[in-house]
């Protein structure tokens, strides 16, 4: 069987999903599940996969799926926690104080705070946490999901203390040293980095003014793209305090801190020059309509905040304290050299192997590890103490994250065993090479000696299908270093290669159904996944050009 044709039966789930949610507005409770029997159909068909082991394919995917509603259940939690304890309230008035215009509150929490955040911990958790932020400080929940995910890019690449590149790209390692000459493996993944950031530079200060334009025309009054644009030289004193660490830790240290010290470091130095007025419109401070004013759409069964005086509960302290402790613990658990990383990824692993008898199908949990548990979980039982919470508000809290997390079960499940399918496909009696892996390769095929310009969308594609710039990496990083193999490129010209699939797999995040599900459910926004896919595939596109352009000047120039 052809690529060609191999590519579009594997297509065909996807495009379920995608006329299903972006077309039809179905919720991702009905259309992920037809999506899945899609793929079921054609892994049983095309593919050759036994019943018994597509069906352990689906409970690998449940597993995994159980972690992902962990973490959104954990992120449900503390949102009400503050919300109930009066700490939410408080941040608002403190945001007020800072600033009540929503384009600067839009980069301080949705670029910076959730930069630091994907820096630490990774795998969804910035949106989590960024988003409600956003909505409790009055954003209409769409914008709060599309503004969070679109930012949730730039950082990925480096998310979770270097992750995506240090495991994603593991499998490639000794090729990379093996090409250069490398004593140190390390700088194979240094090298890696660097490429990156060259790639990530031009969007880190193009897509904060894009963004601020985009939310002030879809979802302000005036319908305006200039009233976001306006903000421009703020969004460039934003984008250099995130930039100037990120580069330096890239390029001097490695993929392991660059996101997570240039998102603290840059939210600090943010709020401080914000304080002191530094580049701050002067012409007007930009605010949402009314709530009775919003598009239907905008809102599901959380609804923000109207009101505009905001009463302080207690200290700013007391009420960021919830956040600090996250941040802190994250860091503690995540880096390495504080040797707490073993024991939460060593105690408390739970999973299943070779299930139902099938070789290689499984999945683990360090629950400890996940951050719906550590720091989540753990934050927000902290914090009835913490802000002498009364058992009446403990139980409201409780009940609250409880009820909201039906709707995302469904649709999590099935949109986890999806992914389980699509990579298990790869395993066949013909030698097929599996879902995602015929789309690549058709796409490669395609563009011949262009492929530089369209590397970044096998990890787009990667990132879209698993829910992960990580996955993305480990599923695509060995294709990516056979395309340049294949095209001749230089050793330098490979690594470029490999950078644009981690880039690509970072602004995937965008668009990834995996991402989208989980932040609807913590805004309450299920059923709205299609919307926020129409709003967020413009931004991937965007940063798609930028990214293709600096990888084809690199290969054009001999490197």
């Amino acid at each position: 069987m052809s690529i060609g044709l191999l590519a579009l039966f594997a297509f065909i789930p996807i495009l379920v999903a995608l006329v299903l949610m972006a077309g039809l507005r179905w919720p991702s409770t009905r259309a992920m599940p037809l999506a899945l029997l899609a793929a079921l159909a054609l892994a049983a068909t095309v593919w050759g996969q036994a019943p018994l082991r597509l069906a352990a394919l689906c409970i690998e995917g449940a597993v995994t799926a159980f972690g992902v509603l962990i973490i959104v259940f954990g992120a449900l939690l503390i949102y009400y926690t503050l919300e109930y304890s009066g700490g939410m309230e408080t941040i608002q008035a403190g945001m007020k104080r800072i600033s009540p215009d929503r384009r600067l509150q839009a980069i301080i929490i949705g670029f910076m705070f959730a930069a630091f955040i994907e820096g630490a911990a990774g795998f969804g958790t910035p949106a989590a946490l960024a988003a409600p932020l956003l909505l409790g400080l009055g954003f209409p929940p769409l914008c709060a999901a599309v503004i969070c995910l679109a930012f949730n890019s730039v950082p990925v690449t480096f998310g979770a203390v270097g992750t995506p590149v240090l495991q994603g790209l593991k499998a490639v390692e000794s090729f990379g040293v093996a090409a250069l000459g490398l004593s140190d493996p390390s700088m194979f993944y240094k090298i890696v980095g660097e490429y990156a950031t060259l790639m990530h530079l031009p969007m880190a200060y193009i897509l904060p003014i894009f963004m601020l334009g985009f939310m002030t025309r879809f979802f302000g009054k005036n319908k305006s793209w200039a009233e976001g644009f306006r903000a421009w030289k703020y969004c460039l004193m934003a984008s250099t305090c995130f930039v100037v660490p990120y580069l330096i830790l890239a390029w001097t240290v490695g993929p392991e801190l660059p996101s997570m010290v240039g998102g603290l470091l840059g939210l600090g130095v943010l709020v401080y020059l914000t304080r002191k007025g530094f580049c701050i419109p002067r012409d007007e401070v930009w605010q949402f309509a009314p709530t009775a004013e919003w598009d239907h759409d905008w809102s599901g069964e959380i609804k923000a905040s109207d009101a505009t005086d905001f009463t302080d509960h207690m200290s700013q302290t007391r009420a960021w304290m919830p956040y600090v402790l996250c941040g802190l613990i994250l860091v503690l658990t995540r880096v390495p050299a504080f040797g707490l990383k073993p024991l939460i990824n060593t105690y408390g692993v739970v999973g299943v192997s070779n299930v139902l008898g099938q070789e290689g199908v499984g999945a683990s949990l360090a629950l400890l590890n996940l951050p719906g548990t550590i720091p989540f979980i753990l934050v927000s039982i902290i914090t009835i103490g913490l802000h002498a919470m009364s058992p009446a508000k403990v139980s409201g809290a409780w009940t609250t994250a409880f009820k909201k997390m039906k709707a995302p079960t469904i649709a999590l499940i099935s949109a986890v065993a999806l992914v389980s399918v699509f990579k298990g496909s790869g395993v066949n009696a013909d030698g097929l090479p599996s879902m995602p892996m015929a789309m690549a390769q058709f796409v490669a095929n395609l563009t011949g000696n262009a492929w530089p310009y369209f590397a970044s969308y096998a990890g787009g594609l990667g990132a879209f299908i698993t829910g992960s710039c990580t996955v993305s990496d480990m599923l695509f990083g060995n294709f990516q270093w056979d395309v340049a193999n294949a095209l001749n490129f230089s050793p330098l010209g490979h690594y470029v290669i490999l950078a644009a699939q981690a880039v690509g797999g970072a602004m995937g995040n965008m668009i990834c159904i995996h991402n989208i599900v989980a932040v609807c459910a913590v805004l309450g926004m299920i059923g709205h996944e299609g919307t926020i896919l129409r709003r967020t595939v413009i931004p991937f596109i965007l940063y798609s050009i930028p990214v293709g352009l600096v990888a084809g000047y690199l290969i054009a120039s001999g490197i």
